[in-house]
């Protein structure tokens, strides 16, 4: 039992390690981005979802928790999110107020991240491949949630310049039929999935190719 503890901490780590240095290679990458934070990666999430099919939910929601943390600091590291670090600098014109910012780092980052751990709830209920590929689809379904969440009542007040963009297809209806907080749900939604919604066919995709590979199989041990 030991060394399957071993192997299992082992395996996460690599996994972590993966996801980590996919979203370091998106991050360098400027036309990946959004203006005001959000953009694609190249799977980076997958091995977080691996971890949680191959050694369950409460290991995946451990490890993604973890995974989280090092979004945080890659936030704050790095250039193209240093906007995480305006958020809780009063002088900096990306301040929005310390509860805000907090809300902020709270939802876009510890819980967003943190549901991946939850792509492992299929792995005893259907065969390896349709088990790994829904929960892809659900654990970053459930990221984009928290991110629509987050964008309604921390950025929503983007909503009527984001949609009066020139050349935005449709920009002037919808301004015209929505206003107040349904306009600023629908510019979440919009803004997010521009992103998340690409990001969970992509993700999906390359899963259903990694999840026949052998080695990605359950593995039952005790906390």
């Amino acid at each position: 039992m030991t060394s399957q503890k071993t192997q299992r901490l082992t395996v996460s780590a690599l996994m972590l390690a993966t996801a980590t240095v996919l979203a370091m290679i998106c991050e360098a990458i400027p036309f990946l981005h959004l203006p005001f934070g959000g953009g694609f990666t190249i799977a980076s999430m997958l091995p977080i979802v691996l971890i949680a099919y191959m050694y369950g939910t409460k290991w995946g929601l451990l490890c993604s928790a973890t995974y989280a943390g090092i979004q945080i600091l890659m936030a704050v590291i790095f250039g193209s999110t240093a906007a995480l670090r305006g958020y809780f600098i009063p002088t900096d014109e990306n301040f929005m107020g310390f509860g805000i910012a907090i809300g902020i780092v709270l939802l876009d980052y510890v819980v967003a991240y943190t549901v991946l751990g939850l792509g492992g709830v299929f792995r005893n209920k259907l065969p390896k491949v349709p088990a790994i590929v829904l929960g892809v689809v659900l654990a970053l379904g459930l990221r984009y949630l928290v991110h629509i969440v987050s964008g309604y009542f921390f950025f929503g007040m983007w909503a009527e310049w984001f949609f009066g963009e020139e050349g935005f297809a449709l920009g002037n209806w919808i301004l015209t039929k929505f206003s107040g907080w349904l306009l600023s749900l629908l510019y979440s939604i919009v803004y997010n999935g521009l992103y998340m919604i690409p990001e969970i066919v992509i993700t999906a995709v390359c899963a259903s190719g990694i999840s026949f590979i052998p080695y990605i199989k359950k593995y039952d041990l005790k906390a």
